[in-house]
């Protein structure tokens, strides 16, 4: 069933993740790339990779790792979104990006996205943000480019037979780091 994206309404409020914050992630993660559910959104990878996304000592090690932050977007006290955001020197990393699905196309990545980029360049003074796309996502990088982040043509391996990332559906995946100089 096809549904009108919602636009972002409410206040949002972005916080770091902690403990308590788990069970709700993973679900949020999984409920925007895995399965049946992530068909509502336009970020799902069903079609490429089956399994799991993350897992809960996935998103506990985001959580406690040094220089690592898992940012949690809340509306009305529910979670609606999520990103991880690690400092790499100059750069900082953006990754475990999830929407909730029925949400996606109203505003809320957009908006996400803007904070986090906002968030590296005051806490870290980053002057760049680096994220790694899996490279046959053309529409999801083109998305990316539309935000000022250019493809980099470095591809990394996608982790085959590692299950913790998922179950390939098919054979030449791999990752592109995708670059945006944030500026001052």
């Amino acid at each position: 069933m096809e549904t009108t994206p919602r636009p972002v309404t409410g206040t949002l409020v972005f916080r770091d993740a902690d403990e308590g914050d788990v069970p709700a992630l993973v679900a949020l993660i999984e409920s925007a790339y895995r399965g049946d559910s992530s068909r509502t959104g336009w970020t799902t990878e069903a079609d490429l990779l089956q399994g799991q996304r993350t897992d809960p000592e996935g998103v506990r090690e985001v959580i406690g790792a040094l220089g690592s932050r898992l940012l949690v977007v809340e509306r009305e006290g529910e979670a609606v979104a999520c990103c991880q955001l690690e400092h790499r020197g100059p750069a900082a990393y953006f990754g475990m990006f999830a929407v909730r699905p029925g949400l996606q196309g109203g505003g809320l990545g957009k908006a996400v996205l803007a904070e986090a980029e906002r968030t590296a360049r005051e806490a870290w003074a980053a002057e760049e943000m680096h994220m790694t796309v899996i490279s046959v996502r053309e529409d999801l990088i083109a998305w990316y480019e539309r935000r000022g982040y250019r493809r980099t043509g470095s591809m990394t391996p996608f982790p085959y037979g590692d299950e913790r990332f998922g179950i390939p559906q098919r054979p030449d995946l791999e990752f592109e780091l995708l670059v945006k100089p944030l500026g001052g």
